[in-house]
């Protein structure tokens, strides 16, 4: 599929009720809008074969698989690695960060019949385990289980002691979040290296996602104008004033026609 293509089928696959979302597609597939040669059927039976590599269908059992036979672990040598946010990467190189060994874990989980659940914590993704939700999985930290306690003192880890630390960060979250964080990652660590190509790559598929705000539209359209795309960053202008209306739309919509003035 070409970079068309595969963003097309990434916003048919959003656009479907949040709990039909297969993850697995649709994170193999923001690699694919990078590498667009990548085989998704491929990397598909790759997710099958380490799922029937699995000793037992335990929640204990795919995180030993995972984490201690196989050596899936998290980057800390280079965290800001792109490779480490693109699933068929971080299959091929066992390397990651959390929201990516997350994933990881969660999609073999479901064909294992383990059912696993995201938690956005902040700066520190973890997964929830559905049968036992007071049992919570540090993938980045070697699929460690934790407890209420463990989560708090990851986040803290993170963020310091004295960082206030809220219940709700321990709350589920759904597909779209995931994709949007994992999205979001990759923004940042292209924006870090001023890599204005691969800043447009993952703000096109941002924006391909349900509630994209015409914030994230005029994001994508400043990405594009700084490329030289004047006639899509216009476009893209337009459309975010027409999604936001009023006086700030009107800003966006004199924004398009200057790009244009810069095409004649």
């Amino acid at each position: 599929m070409d970079t068309r293509a595969v963003g097309e089928r990434f916003g048919e696959l959003t656009a479907r009720r949040e709990a039909e979302i297969p993850l697995d597609q649709a994170a193999l597939l923001i690699a694919a809008h990078a590498r667009p040669d990548l085989d998704l059927a491929h990397e598909l039976g790759r997710l099958d074969a380490l799922a029937e590599g699995c000793f037992a269908p335990t929640l204990d059992a795919l995180v030993t698989y995972l984490f201690v036979d196989l050596g899936f672990a998290g980057n800390r040598r280079d965290y800001y690695d792109a490779r480490n946010s693109y699933l068929d990467q971080v299959v091929t190189r066992r390397l990651g960060i959390p929201i990516s060994l997350g994933v990881l874990t969660m999609v073999v989980g479901r064909r294992l019949g383990v059912p696993l659940v995201g938690v956005g914590m902040p700066g520190h993704f973890l997964l929830r385990d559905q049968v036992d939700p007071e049992v919570f999985v540090d993938p980045f930290g070697g699929g460690r289980l934790l407890d209420r306690h463990g989560c708090e003192r990851a986040f803290h880890a993170v963020h310091g002691p004295d960082a206030p630390f809220d219940e709700a960060f321990m709350a589920p979250v759904g597909t779209i979040s995931i994709l949007t964080r994992m999205l979001a990652n990759l923004r940042n660590i292209y924006a870090a290296r001023a890599d204005r190509a691969g800043v447009v790559a993952v703000l096109e598929l941002r924006n391909r996602l349900p509630g994209a705000s015409a914030e994230d539209r005029g994001e994508l359209a400043a990405a594009l104008a700084a490329t030289g795309r004047f006639g899509e960053a216009a476009r893209q202008y337009d459309q975010a004033g027409d999604q936001l209306g009023g006086s700030l739309g009107a800003e966006f919509h004199r924004d398009a026609d200057r790009l244009r003035a810069r095409l004649n």
